[in-house]
């Protein structure tokens, strides 16, 4: 690392306070160039102690970057993770607030629930199936906080992955029971289709994006607990929403999920 305890901390207090007051800012590494990874993360994980010192719940963890097109993009070989707390969630045709938001976009993922802890370095594909006790939809709001979604690798760890809002529902299966490679989705905004995927579109197999989150954590010394509840990363692009739209994601052999803006 190279930033201080007490700069850490300025930097978390800045990056939850634009969350929290719906207001742009420019890029962290704008203003500490010389930040490197562990920094970043650090500022994250300070970000979630100062949510959880509220009374706030960690409500479950997310991937992101997950797409191979997405991480030759920006120059990575791995994706990156953030927190959800329980103020995120959204009730299955719930309703999104957009004047909480700066501005947001939807994208439609697979989310998994362990039955057993996941721990790194060294876990894989099969290790994470083993630990899934079910699959179901979800639908991720992300809301980066800097200006005009511009940021690189470094800042966008800082500001959480851009978590904003989460909305599961449909039904649950077994992992077992579903070829997660294939399954499909087509996502609708105000009932005109907008875009679609295909779970191979998250590392080639969601279950990589489970153990890879379980490996990144591992190097900090932490785990993914049993009962845990975790989204996989985009299938399809990100779509911009505004208040008025209704987005419904349809997904093969798991139901579908929706939700309002207003």
């Amino acid at each position: 690392m190279t930033l201080s305890e007490n700069r850490v901390a300025e930097l978390a207090e800045h990056l939850e306070r634009a969350q929290l007051e719906r207001r742009e800012v420019t890029k962290i590494t704008g203003l500490e160039p010389e930040m490197d990874w562990d920094d970043a993360y650090a500022i994250q994980w300070a970000i979630r102690a100062r949510k959880l010192a509220r009374g706030e719940r960690i409500a479950g963890l997310k991937m992101g970057l997950t797409s191979r097109a997405k991480m030759r993009q920006m120059g990575v070989e791995t994706p990156i993770y953030g927190f959800l707390v329980d103020s995120f969630g959204v009730a299955d045709g719930g309703e999104v607030r957009v004047d909480e938001l700066i501005h947001p976009k939807i994208e439609a993922e697979i989310a998994f629930v362990t039955k057993a802890p996941l721990r790194g370095p060294g876990c894989t594909v099969a290790h994470a199936l083993a630990a899934i006790d079910f699959a179901l939809p979800a639908i991720e709001v992300i809301d980066s906080r800097y200006e005009n979604f511009r940021f690189d690798l470094k800042s966008v760890i800082a500001d959480n992955a851009s978590s904003a809002r989460f909305v599961t529902g449909g039904r649950s299966r077994p992992a077992s029971e579903l070829d997660l490679k294939t399954l499909g989705v087509v996502v609708e905004k105000n009932g005109e289709p907008v875009a679609l995927g295909a779970g191979a579109a998250v590392l080639g197999h969601p279950a990589l994006s489970l153990a890879m989150l379980a490996n990144l954590l591992g190097e900090r010394g932490e785990e993914i607990p049993a009962g845990s509840f975790v989204m996989t990363g985009g299938i399809t692009e990100a779509v911009a929403v505004a208040a008025g739209d209704t987005v419904t994601a349809r997904f093969q052999d798991l139901g579908q999920v929706s939700v309002r803006f207003a």
